[in-house]
């Protein structure tokens, strides 16, 4: 398991723009939305995160790394399992749901074209399929 980092002030670093995308890990993104998930109610939480990571990428010189789809679908995923799934820390949250660290779970729902399409990273796209 890869070593978790204190996510509050992290999150708090993320929002004001002061992370530098290098050494921000698959984790580290999962263990942010997190905290701004219980911080703040599901809407403003995305738009303050997808905000956040839109100017993360952009100010890594990849723009086009961002996509609302991802974001918004992964969001919603995070939140319902936050709130399905009994846990105290963040450690344990992540051993209990380990499918969350792999960038394989978006498949589940949507098609290589679907999330790759201009469309995905510019407005929340539907899924296109289920493997239920």
């Amino acid at each position: 398991m890869p070593e978790l980092r204190d996510y509050a002030q992290l999150s708090d670093r993320f929002e004001a723009r002061q992370l530098d995308a290098k050494g921000f890990s698959h984790v580290d993104h999962i263990g942010v939305a997190c905290q701004m998930l219980q911080k703040y109610e599901f809407l403003e939480a995305a738009c303050r995160y997808g905000n956040a990571l839109r100017g993360l990428a952009s100010r890594a010189g990849v723009p086009e790394k961002y996509n609302t789809t991802i974001t918004l679908a992964f969001l919603g995923i995070l939140s319902e399992r936050m709130a399905e799934t009994p846990h105290e820390t963040f450690g344990e949250f992540l051993a209990k749901n380990p499918d969350l660290s792999s960038r394989a779970l978006m498949a589940t729902w949507y098609s290589d074209a679907r999330l790759g399409s201009p469309g995905a990273r510019q407005r929340f796209l539907l899924p296109d399929r289920y493997q239920g």
